[in-house]
């Protein structure tokens, strides 16, 4: 059985100590079961049928999810996306997606679903090692819009992707670069989410709610009142109840008004080509 050593055992801990399995094939399910076990876990529960998973999810709070891509009542990028836009303590856990199939257009239907990783059919422990280290250590920044749920694709982490943005050379690189980055997505998806509310109201809701106190921790952060003043608009209106697209236009407006022509101008770009 491959060991690890001490260090690395203590740093996967958290996301290794309760593991679900979404696998239809016993014996594939029972080799990610004993890699697991040997890499700390001490609870793993296996799963064949996508139906029952979440109710499993909610039981067992699991710090890790893999699944298989694909089975006879399983469609992975289906689960991945219905456990992000769940109301399950757990909707934010690592999610590793494993699969015979690495083609890539399977790589970005998995990344688009709201993975971490991708594990190619056949892998090493070393393999599955790897992509539970990126876990770890590599924490992810959280996407709450309502096209999209899930860890930050541009930072996705699988080796078997080399798309755009991958490196930390992509990052912006001083403080105030990151903030306006920051300022600037949250400003995209809101532009978003209000356009999209009928799509889905409540993770609509639940987008714009995350964008007001991301927006709300940078205007204290920077000293930009007049943000701070219309993010905490917004989150009053959000905290009164179940707030609908009428009650939400003005206040997402307002805070709208204080975002760059360009970033407005991007959102009307991508909201246009979606549509």
């Amino acid at each position: 059985m491959f060991a690890l050593d001490a260090k690395t055992m203590q740093r996967i801990a958290p996301v290794v100590r309760r593991v679900v399995i979404v696998d239809p094939n016993p014996a594939a399910a029972r080799l990610l079961t004993d890699l697991l076990k040997g890499f700390g876990s001490r609870e793993v529960a296996v799963e064949g049928e996508e139906a029952r998973v979440l109710d499993l999810a909610r039981e067992m709070e699991p710090g890790l999810i893999l699944t298989e891509r694909t089975g006879p009542k399983l469609d992975g990028e289906a689960l991945v996306r219905r456990i992000r836009r769940s109301s399950l303590s757990c909707r934010r856990a690592p999610i590793i997606m494993v699969t015979a199939e690495a083609t890539a257009s399977a790589i970005r239907g998995a990344r688009d679903s709201g993975v971490h990783e991708f594990l190619r059919k056949p892998f090493t422990s070393g393999d599955l090692q790897r992509r539970i280290e990126n876990l770890a250590t590599k924490p992810r920044d959280w996407v709450e819009a309502v096209g999209y749920v899930g860890p930050d694709r541009r930072r996705f982490n699988s080796d078997d992707y080399a798309g755009p943005q991958k490196r930390k050379a992509d990052k912006p690189r001083s403080g105030p670069e990151s903030d306006e980055a920051v300022k600037d997505q949250a400003m995209r998806i809101l532009f978003s989410a209000l356009g999209q509310f009928d799509d889905d109201p409540p993770q609509a809701v639940r987008a714009i709610k995350q964008q007001a106190e991301t927006l709300k921790a940078l205007a204290v952060k920077t000293g930009d009142a007049p943000l701070a003043i219309a993010a905490a608009g917004l989150d009053t209106v959000l905290a009164s109840g179940a707030p609908t697209k009428a009650v939400l236009t003005a206040p997402v407006q307002a805070v709208l008004k204080l975002a760059a022509p360009e970033t407005l101008a991007r959102a009307g770009q991508a909201a246009a080509s979606a549509s």
